[in-house]
């Protein structure tokens, strides 16, 4: 069972940011990272309210329950770059880890978000890219998630992992599967069944689905030195235009 369980959905949420006509201006990045850091019950509502799809409650019991997991956890925020039209984004960074007998796991994951409010707090969001690294053992296992950003609906893509560093006969065993909207719902993952590794990683191609939306995948890699689960999500897109907002 991949030790990320319930890892995605948990950090899908803690962004949470709506395009909309700003009245009031928003908090800064500042701002927002205090608040994610803030372990006070009312520290969320300083920055976020409920909006359509959103609901601030949840938003709390995930944040809670990701921090049990992982209790050192800390966000960095920082400004990124427009999009093209014109919206500001997030850089959005979280680090944790955790002890579980004479195992540590440590935590990493990225997200670009673009966002405006209506007021000034946010209230929904637009994930423009996601992925996050879970690794243990005895030592960080280098490797690189090569899996677009955004792919067009129906299209045929490449989702490669890749062991940085040369094998010198260590045996690798992997496994990726997609996560299902339910699974993500549901804060589930995907059962991973190991296989043995033939190369220095997983060489796979895969497809997109034929409507517009999203599509995450999770992986998981055995390693001598050490075990890593990552999951990336994909946009899924119906213009070419929006491959690179």
């Amino acid at each position: 069972m991949s030790p990320l369980r319930p890892l995605l959905p948990a950090l899908m949420a803690m962004a949470c940011l709506l395009v909309g006509a700003p009245l009031r201006a928003a908090p800064s990045p500042a701002a927002l990272e205090a608040a994610l850091n803030d372990p006070g019950p009312t520290s969320l509502a300083a920055v976020f309210e409920p909006g359509p799809g959103f609901a601030l409650t949840e938003l709390e019991a995930r944040r809670a329950a990701l921090r049990e997991r992982f209790p050192d956890l800390r966000w960095q925020v920082a400004s990124g770059t427009p999009l093209n039209d014109g919206r500001p984004t997030l850089e959005i960074t979280v680090r944790g880890s955790r002890q579980e007998g004479p195992t540590r796991y440590r935590m990493v994951a990225n997200e670009l978000v673009a966002l405006q409010s209506r007021g000034d707090r946010f209230n929904g969001q637009d994930v423009i890219r996601e992925s996050s690294l879970v690794r243990s053992g005895s030592k960080d296992l280098a490797v690189t998630l090569l899996v677009p950003d955004a792919v067009l609906t129906g299209q045929r893509y490449d989702l490669d992992v890749v062991v940085d560093e040369p094998l010198d006969g260590a045996v690798l065993a992997g496994a990726v599967a997609a996560v299902t909207p339910r699974q993500l719902a549901q804060s589930a993952m995907p059962e991973l069944q190991l296989e043995a590794l033939g190369g220095g990683g997983i060489f796979k191609t895969v497809q997109a689905p034929s409507d517009p939306g999203s599509q995450t995948w999770a992986v998981l890699l055995v390693h001598p030195d050490g075990i890593v689960t990552a999951t990336k999500r994909v946009r899924v897109v119906a213009d070419k235009a929006a491959l690179a907002p």
